[in-house]
Order: C-alpha cells, then structure tokens, then sequence
C-alpha cells in the first residue's frame, strides 16, 4: 500500500490518536460520542494512576505541575494553579481537533478530567470555557476541586 504524499502524516502518537477519533466521529456522529468518551476516560484513569504512584503530593497544584510539564510551552499558557484551581489556556490542540465540534472536544477531554480525578480527588470539576474545536482562537479550561457538602 502506497502513502498518497499529500496526506498529512501524524507527528507523534496524540496526533494519530486524534486522527483516529476524528475519522470514527465523521463516520459514526454523535452516536461515536459516548464510545469515544469511554475510551478517553478509561486512558485518563490510566494516566491519572501512573501520576499519582510517581508524586508524594497529590495536590491539585502538584499534579497541575506534572500535568504542565507534559506539553509544549510554546502553546500553553498557565493562568493559575493552586490546590483548589488550575486554569490552562492553549493555541493548538494536540489531537488536532479544530473546527470539529464543541461536542467531541468534549468527550476527548474525558481523558483530562478523568486524570485529575484519579490523581488528585473525585470531586474535579472541569470547566471547558472556550474550545478550538469549535472555532475559538484558543482553548480555556478550568479544573475546580469541588468541596463536598
């Protein structure tokens, strides 16, 4: 099988990830959404149980610093981290999803809340304020610790 030279080639895993889940909710729509969602926290838990073995300090500010570290400084930038806030904002997502939806921006960021819950506290809320896949100049999110009542 020959690779058409005009088509765009993933530059890491994420991206071809990303391709994946671009080319399974093109095909299937909406009802790709619950399935994609699935899989992406299954892979959040997944990730949010390695962090949490390799830190001491399971914090909202110390995983959000582990969490920093993992992604390009050129295209994040960190408003605030603290034990009960972190709020990122970025300019390019890394599974290429511009332009999609709001929707499958979404249920891919399962994989974020679902890492934060895991490695800091259940009680994680993430608020997705502005998404690049629904034509935003940049990505705002905000992960909350709620307190229990």
């Amino acid at each position: 099988m020959k690779i058409d030279s005009n088509v765009k080639l993933p530059q890491n895993p994420i991206e071809a990830q990303g391709m994946l889940i671009k080319a399974f909710y093109e095909k299937f729509g909406k009802e790709a959404l619950p399935i994609i969602r699935n899989i992406c926290s299954k892979q959040g838990k997944s990730l949010g149980l390695k962090i949490k073995s390799k830190l001491s300090d399971t914090t909202l500010s110390s995983v959000a610093e582990a969490f920093s570290k993992s992604f390009d400084p050129e295209s994040i930038k960190i408003i605030s981290i603290s034990d009960s806030e972190f709020q990122i904002q970025g300019i390019k997502c890394p599974f290429g999803l511009e332009n999609t939806s709001r929707e499958l921006c979404e249920a891919v960021m399962e994989i974020d809340h679902e890492y934060f819950r895991t490695a800091v506290n259940e009680n994680i809320q993430l608020d997705i304020i502005k998404t690049i896949a629904n034509g935003d100049s940049c990505c705002d999110t905000i992960y909350r610790l709620k307190s229990k009542e």
